[in-house]
């Protein structure tokens, strides 16, 4: 048999174009679910229980444990992924979560027992990052490099754009309808529909098989995924740039609203849509640095879209709206810089697998636990050196780790070997897709010849 009409490759999918890989469009979708119930309670949760009866610092301590164990399960997503999968360890993410959660409000918060409040949310903490960077490992694991920061833009859109934005948008227009404990309810429903949704929908293979070698025993797998931290010191690095990232916006969050209503003069419910803007144009430009980034390159973006142009727009965010005192438009345009600066760092997602192609959910562990300690750094900056200079020392305290920031980001070079390795599983990708249209190719020349 000869062929001799030429076979064009099949036609990109939409989610391709879109820089999705396909086989995992439907995990974006459910991520995004997920998400926004998990940020429902984002937004009134604290002064919910507080105005219930809890103390602030009781309010405060159950957040820095929630906050903990949210650090140590991001960390377990990537050695438990090289267990058993990540699609396994997203399933019990999601079940940890929802049972949990059901215990947290049905047996803390709608009796006010604290105990079993600050038990069951703290618990319930390890649920969202199993799932939520469980799929990112399957991410790194299923995705061509060339679509890596792409796939990387993405997961941060459907993560930030669920918590807090939609989150908590929703949370507005449920609770005078439906009152705030049903809201918190209605929380249980969305996760529970965004994860099967991911889970059910979402049947590409790798997902479903164990990431490790098979002879690795447990004990190594999981020790390797803090050794990695000192055998690739460029995994240390990264971790450090991922904590410096989104630290400013923990701290923003304590001492900004007393600093914008004190200061600058806005009410309360302009702070909250001026928050708002920066969250909203986060979540955009998420999406935008990590296309970017396969075009420009993954280092460059973060270094100076995310580095620099956080040094700058830190200050920025904290001097020009007192040269414009109760000015929305000019701190909104300001905000919204500051927000796409931090989004400029999502590219590291895609680099990192890259830099240690052999251990991807190890390397992806490790900007787990950066993202983990930016949750109680941030606060921490402001607790020790408030006294310092104020608000205003804590502001240039930042603007220097973001400049050290783009200088770490410029180490993160791939080295030649890693450079191979990729280039040997792009080849070996490249002939399989020529095996599959040469498969196809003779399918349809035996069709023609019958």
């Amino acid at each position: 048999m000869k062929q001799t009409d030429p076979l064009s490759p099949p036609p990109a999918s939409f989610a391709d174009r879109l820089g999705i890989p396909a086989p995992l469009f439907w995990g974006f979708v459910g991520l995004l679910f997920f998400m926004i119930g998990d940020g429902v309670e984002a937004g009134y949760l604290a002064p919910y229980l507080e105005a219930h009866g809890t103390s602030s610092g009781n309010t405060a301590l159950l957040f820095t444990i929630y906050g903990v164990t949210v650090s140590i399960s991001a960390w377990l997503s990537g050695p438990l992924s090289d267990l058993w999968g990540p699609k396994r360890v997203m399933w019990i993410g999601l079940i940890i979560w929802a049972i949990f959660e059901v215990i947290f409000l049905a047996c803390g918060v709608a009796v006010n027992s604290y105990p079993i409040m600050l038990l069951a949310y703290s618990l319930r903490g390890l649920g969202y990052p199993l799932f939520t960077y469980g799929f990112l490992v399957w991410i790194a694991a299923a995705t061509p490099p060339r679509q890596l920061g792409s796939a990387a833009g993405w997961f941060w859109f459907a993560f930030s754009g669920g918590l807090p934005t939609l989150g908590s948008l929703f949370a507005s227009f449920a609770i005078p309808v439906i009152g705030e404990m049903a809201t918190f309810w209605s929380s249980l429903g969305m996760v529970v529909f965004g994860g099967l949704l991911a889970l059910l929908l979402t049947r590409e293979p790798t997902g479903s098989q164990r990431l490790a070698a098979p002879n690795t025993p447990a004990k190594e797998i999981f020790f390797s995924s803090i050794s990695i931290l000192w055998r690739e010191p460029k995994t240390f690095v990264a971790m450090l740039v991922r904590t410096i990232n989104t630290s400013s916006e923990y701290a923003f969050l304590v001492i900004m609203p007393t600093f914008f209503t004190k200061v600058v003069g806005f009410t309360l419910s302009q702070w909250l849509q001026l928050l708002s803007i920066v969250f909203l144009s986060n979540i955009l430009v998420n999406l935008f640095s990590g296309i970017s980034a396969d075009r420009l390159g993954h280092r460059e973006v973060v270094a100076f879209g995310g580095g620099i142009g956080a040094a700058i727009m830190v200050p920025a965010f904290y001097y020009v709206p007192q040269m414009f005192p109760g000015n929305f438009m000019v701190a909104a345009i300001v905000g919204a810089l500051y927000g796409a600066t931090l989004a400029a760092f999502v590219p590291l997602s895609g680099l990192v697998p890259q830099i240690c192609p052999k251990e991807k959910a190890a390397a992806l562990s490790a900007l787990g636990l950066g993202a983990g300690a930016s949750t109680w750094v941030g606060p921490a900056i402001v607790t020790w050196f408030e006294s310092w200079h104020g608000v205003e020392g804590i502001i240039w305290i930042f603007s220097g780790l973001y400049v050290a920031s783009a200088l770490m980001t410029m180490c993160l070079t791939i080295s030649p070997e890693a450079r191979r390795y990729l280039k040997k599983i792009s080849d070996r990708e490249k002939q399989n897709r020529a095996a599959a249209r040469g498969d196809i190719a003779e399918e349809l020349s035996l069709s023609k010849q019958s």
